[in-house]
């Protein structure tokens, strides 16, 4: 039976590490991409001296060239792609109780173009990999970015995930046909650099949801919205 191959995005630290480390745990070969390939070459030097099959990826998803120039080493090195882990973000809001009236429009579009627009972008261009045998896309989502409980304050971010839910359900309707689920996960308030030191979760904790969506067989869900506990979340 062929190893599985995972590919997780932003992954040379917090939840994304642990997703990779996770994800390699069970087996499959990991693609560990992140912006500076000597970061990703760093995380995944870590990884494979616990003797797990990961492989450091250069990967900026805000830029075109450099997605379309690891779509290629991927296939080149990996052949084929059974799970993509969207989880490269960015909180770019400058205080983050600023009111959206003064938030600089240039912050709400760089977080956009990381947190809509990449994974779309790593998507669009990894897809047919995926498509050659189905397989899962998880988008790391985020309870901010729910129109149910929105309030004041983070604008950019707010609104940047709530559109990758957009995105989430829009491409998994059109991939079901194709046997490729698509979800979104909010994996929890985790002790990251953007969760911040007051988080209660430890990163090992917003893996695990992650993980679960992306070893979904063929009658998992798709084009939902889950919680740390797989809890079905409102839109």
């Amino acid at each position: 039976m062929e190893t599985k191959v995972a590919l997780v995005t932003g992954s040379n630290r917090g939840i994304g590490f642990e997703v990779v480390r996770k994800l390699a745990r069970r087996g499959y070969r990991v693609a560990l991409a992140a912006r500076r390939r000597a970061a990703a070459e760093e995380a995944a030097s870590k990884l494979t001296a616990e003797g797990l099959d990961v492989w450091p990826l250069e990967l900026d998803v805000s830029d075109d060239a450099s997605v379309q120039e690891a779509r290629r080493l991927a296939e080149e090195h990996l052949g084929r792609l059974d799970a993509l882990v969207n989880n490269a973000g960015v909180l770019l809001d400058e205080d983050r109780r600023l009111p959206g009236l003064e938030l600089p429009v240039a912050a709400v579009r760089a977080t956009f173009e990381v947190n809509t627009f990449g994974p779309l972008r790593v998507t669009q261009a990894f897809a047919p990999l995926l498509l050659r045998q189905g397989g899962n896309v998880v988008n790391v989502s985020s309870v901010m970015g729910q129109l149910a409980s929105a309030g004041p304050g983070y604008l950019a971010y707010r609104s940047s995930k709530a559109a990758l839910n957009m995105v989430t359900r829009v491409l998994a309707a059109e991939l079901a046909p194709h046997g490729v689920r698509v979800n979104a996960v909010h994996p929890g308030w985790i002790r990251t650099r953007m969760g911040g030191p007051e988080a209660p979760g430890r990163p090992e904790e917003g893996a695990e949801p992650i993980v679960a969506l992306a070893t979904l067989g063929p009658d998992g869900p798709s084009g939902g919205f889950f919680g740390p506990d797989l809890e079905r979340l409102e839109w």
